[in-house]
């Protein structure tokens, strides 16, 4: 639900990034008081870079990253990589995430088989690595967390309506949120706002961060949506 929220007491929620860190950095300064950010994924330049940020952004995977850098955990100041798959606390919000997205062929596959270049490819949108994807071990590791506030995707649960009426959702999606019951849903890919529900969850779809951004009261969880 939308409404009029603080600073104080209030996280923030970014969607895609994509290398525009001018407008992270632009909308951290304006809302000082918020002590830690959320994003859905797609963070890297469109070359495999990141820079720090002036405050604590947690984030995870999505299908344009260096995942060379996700794998050797050196990332700059303040940026913090959720894996798939795991419940982490961060300033008393449960949070777990499913980063990536869904690939038929890549699904069965051991998230550590995942293939990718042997040589080290910086470019965050080297379809050769599959590192992108996330599959159903790692689904079915979300489908056993409990108690989680906030559940993070990359991809969309079903259906979500894209141009011409095709549904670009993911079953999968739909079931950690079936199983998981998380209090609030965020997922990106998609670039719009769009406000739903989904296996009972409010689910929301992030706008690209150069657009729009939330912001959530920590406590009911209840939602601001602010342009960029």
């Amino acid at each position: 639900s939308a409404g009029a929220i603080g600073d104080h007491g209030a996280i923030g929620a970014l969607g895609d990034i994509h290398g525009e860190f001018v407008a992270v950095r632009r909308i951290m300064e304006r809302h000082r008081e918020v002590p830690f950010w959320l994003c859905v994924g797609d963070v890297a330049t469109a070359d495999g870079r990141y820079e720090p940020f002036p405050a604590p952004l947690y984030f995870i995977k999505g299908n344009n990253e260096n995942f060379d850098i996700l794998a050797s955990g050196e990332l700059p100041a303040n940026l913090f990589y959720i894996p798939n798959g795991q419940r982490t606390a961060i300033s008393e919000l449960r949070i777990a995430g499913l980063g990536g997205t869904h690939a038929p062929t890549m699904y069965e596959v051991a998230a550590a088989d995942l293939p990718h270049p042997k040589r080290s490819t910086a470019k965050a949108t080297d379809t050769a690595d599959r590192r992108r994807h996330f599959v159903r071990e790692e689904v079915e590791a979300c489908k056993t967390l409990r108690d989680v506030d906030l559940f993070l995707s990359h991809e969309a649960p079903r259906p979500f309506r894209v141009h011409r009426g095709i549904d670009a959702g993911k079953t999968p999606i739909n079931e950690v949120l079936a199983a998981m019951q998380p209090r609030l849903h965020l997922f990106g890919h998609h670039h719009r706002f769009v406000a739903g529900e989904s296996q009972g969850v409010p689910s929301l779809c992030l706008d690209a961060v150069g657009a729009s951004y939330l912001l959530i009261d920590r406590n009911t969880l209840e939602y601001q949506q602010l342009s960029s």
